[in-house]
């Protein structure tokens, strides 16, 4: 006798999303103190298809994700808050950052990386650098994107293009990573700053 076809499993994922936007679009109609009818009525969809999508028992198209929106005066995005989805987490324990090689690290700059995401996810970097007596300065840097320095310990005098910056605890700086910039006067040693680069979407090392 024939084996009988095993029934597909549903996607769980597609259940996710239903449930999701279900429970979603439901606690949007019900903080505008909406009843079914009358949101269905703002949305230019039945009630029966409305109380559908609250409950989970009918997937939406894209015309009618964006008549939900439209008519709950939400973005689109604000839907399907709740699904799960993969994500990528760096934890690093204190004085566990790698130590990396950058320019600077022949003029004694000590580079500790405290996390950075692969491939398409890194858009950030931080760096804890530190500077002490065999360090030399070196104002040249120059990379894409946008860095924050943020003063742990000590004192330096930090250059960016034509401008000069005395740092101490506490201060911070943003700027255009493009334009040079460096430590120009080590004031007080050892010194401690976080820097944090926001790269664009093309990637150059510095």
């Amino acid at each position: 006798m024939a084996s009988q076809p095993v029934p597909a499993q549903p996607d769980a994922l597609h259940d996710e999303l239903k449930t999701a936007i279900g429970s979603q679009v439901r606690a949007i109609r019900l903080a505008q103190s909406l009843t079914i009818g009358a949101a269905a009525q703002r949305c230019g969809i039945s009630k029966a298809m409305l109380s559908k999508i609250e409950n989970a028992q009918t997937s939406c198209s894209l015309a009618t994700l964006a008549a939900l929106a439209d008519g709950l005066d939400v973005p689109v995005t604000s839907l399907f808050r709740g699904v799960a989805v993969e994500s990528e987490a760096v934890f690093v324990p204190a004085g566990h950052g790698a130590k990396i090689v950058r320019r600077g690290s022949r003029q004694g700059h000590l580079y500790e990386l405290l996390g950075s995401l692969r491939g398409p996810h890194k858009r950030m970097e931080a760096v804890l650098v530190t500077l002490d007596e065999s360090s030399e300065v070196f104002p040249m840097f120059q990379h894409s994107g946008t860095e924050l320095l943020y003063m742990l310990e000590g004192t330096m005098v930090y250059a960016h293009g034509d401008n000069a910056y005395t740092m101490r605890p506490g201060d911070a700086l943003q700027f255009d990573g493009e334009g040079p910039h460096g430590p120009i006067d080590l004031v007080r040693l050892p010194a401690r700053f976080l820097a944090v680069t926001a790269y664009p979407d093309t990637i150059q090392e510095r």
